[in-house]
């Protein structure tokens, strides 16, 4: 691709970027007045809650980091039967909507949870269930990534190893460790992120005292109207949060070099201690990544059938048609951009970090940015839209920047050789090899929208309603019938989410180790020369 294309399709989500993002933050902090850079670090109280913020966020890296990677490592090197499904159903939690892993985590551990009822403590009030929230979120993400790293550990160095007498704690040390530290890292920047700049989990788990900075920021400017301070505080965010995200572009460019091809052949378990370590690793999941939604659905389910009858509120289906809608939509404005973006990207360091952009601005001063920059479209449909493929684009975008990296160079060379056009061989060539990526991200882009709600308390009006605004507007209300509601409200989300997900993505094929994609790739090679030969 020559540099004159790459900057025509940079120029899309650039000018998109400038226009739904960097316009409206640049117009909240101007609004803001005089900006007091320090006032954070010396204000006791915000200090607090940027100490807060990024205390979390290492601490549920930590915890990540070490459940995550011993379960990866049983799932790499173990052949059992199901483990297809288990890999594919460790994507769920993460597409889950924020509001509903937060109502998970109540179900389960909050003060008429399930695990309370049977005589446990009772957590809320402390920080405990604001960490199981973002562990909820981001264990699978660490264990997905450190499985695939574990996949492509080279057989003939292992096994030259272990025929020099290394024990398997010394294999894994020497050898597997600094293969999959790279990986493990990149896993680690995306946790750090999600974790410092959630908003949804935050609000409803970390209550006054353990509330982070986006949730500040969104008191500060919703309540208080202290954009000054808001800004200064949206400005250190911005500013760490960015540096986090410019580690994750450079190691994610490191990692898109081809490996090794000998993969580690996964055998049955043998022996009593490696049943234990299997179910061990099952059982981790299941308590961290399952039971939140299990919760829901059985205190729902408990809950009688008067509370069910919500579903079919004239409230609840005008919700339901707006997150349809919106996230269709959003799904088509966040592929257009997700694939002109990590197209242009492709040997660019600077536009593959500015796709993390919508993930370190705060969405609530984009949100409120927007209602003061564009104050004649406040609240509209096309403003909504975009604010939600604002959020989701990102996914799709870097799906397709993994799909690219994977691509073998001489694939493109071969059809141009052959005579074909630039854009031939995108659409015959390079497309139909990006599909399982594309298929993915879009995926994400609509698990993203349905459950989108940061902006949308913002820029949301009454006939703009979404199922998040709704599930919070009960939580809102005292009394168990409205919490009964927000329960079966949560439900139906979740299943909208999973539906969407499912829908998109589960038809496209796991691969098993390196060697499958290998031979997708020489197949793909053979089909582009038949096709120009023809």
């Amino acid at each position: 691709m020559t540099t004159r294309a790459r900057l025509t399709l940079a120029a899309f989500p650039l000018a998109f970027l400038v226009i739904v993002l960097l316009a409206p933050a640049l117009r909240l902090l101007l609004e803001g007045g005089q900006l007091s850079i320090w006032q954070p670090l010396q204000d006791p109280y915000l200090r607090w809650r940027l100490a807060w913020s990024f205390v979390q966020a290492t601490v549920c890296c930590v915890i990540a980091l070490g459940l995550g990677l011993p379960v990866a490592w049983v799932l790499a090197r173990f052949d059992f039967t199901g483990r297809t499904l288990v890999l594919r159903a460790l994507m769920l939690p993460f597409v889950v909507p924020t509001l509903v892993a937060a109502m998970g985590v109540l179900a389960l551990l909050g003060p008429q949870g399930v695990l309370h009822a049977w005589g446990g403590p009772d957590l809320q009030g402390g920080p405990w269930l604001l960490i199981y929230g973002n562990l909820f979120f981001n264990l699978c993400l660490v264990v997905r990534t450190a499985t695939e790293a574990l996949g492509s550990v080279s057989a003939s160095r292992v096994a030259a190893a272990r025929t020099l007498g290394a024990t398997p704690w010394r294999v894994f040390v020497r050898i597997e460790w600094p293969a999959i530290a790279p990986w493990l890292a990149s896993s680690m920047c995306l946790v750090f992120l999600y974790c410092a700049c959630g908003f949804g989990l935050a609000l409803v788990l970390g209550g006054q005292e353990y509330a982070t900075v986006e949730v500040e920021i969104y008191t500060l400017v919703a309540h208080e109207l202290q954009l000054a301070q808001a800004a200064s505080l949206a400005l250190w965010m911005l500013t760490l949060t960015g540096l986090v995200a410019l580690a994750y572009a450079v190691m994610e460019r490191r990692l898109s070099a081809p490996v090794r091809a000998d993969t580690i052949t996964r055998r049955r378990p043998l022996g009593a201690h490696q049943w234990v370590s299997l179910w061990a690793a099952l059982l981790v999941l299941a308590l961290f990544c399952a039971a939140p939604l299990l919760a829901i659905v059985w205190r729902a389910l408990t809950a009688g059938a008067s509370a069910w009858t919500v579903l079919w509120d004239g409230a609840t289906l005008a919700a339901l048609w707006n997150s349809l809608r919106f996230t269709v939509l959003a799904v088509v404005l966040a592929t257009a951009l997700g694939l002109a973006h990590a197209l242009a990207a492709r040997r660019s360091l600077l536009l593959r970090t500015l796709v993390f952009l919508p993930f370190v601005v705060s969405p609530v001063m984009v949100a409120f940015g927007l209602l003061l920059l564009y104050p004649t479209w406040t609240a509209s449909f096309g403003l909504l839209v975009c604010a939600y493929a604002l959020l989701a684009y990102p996914f799709v975008a870097k799906s397709i920047a993994a799909g690219l990296d994977s691509m073998p160079a001489h694939l493109d060379q071969a059809a141009r050789t052959l005579g074909a056009t630039p854009w031939h061989v995108f659409w015959r060539v390079t497309l139909p090899l990006l599909r399982p990526a594309l298929r993915r991200g879009m995926a994400f882009a609509a698990a993203t929208a349905v459950g989108e709600f940061a902006v949308t308390l913002f820029l949301s009006r009454p006939e703009w309603a979404t199922l998040t605004t709704l599930v919070y507007e009960y939580l809102g209300r005292p009394g168990a019938t409205n919490r009964d509601a927000a329960l079966v409200l949560s439900c139906l989300l979740m299943a909208l989410a999973l539906l969407a997900f499912v829908l998109i993505e589960w038809a496209a094929p796991v691969p098993t180790d390196r060697r499958v994609t290998s031979t997708r790739s020489d197949t793909a090679g053979t089909r582009v020369k038949d096709f120009f030969h023809a």
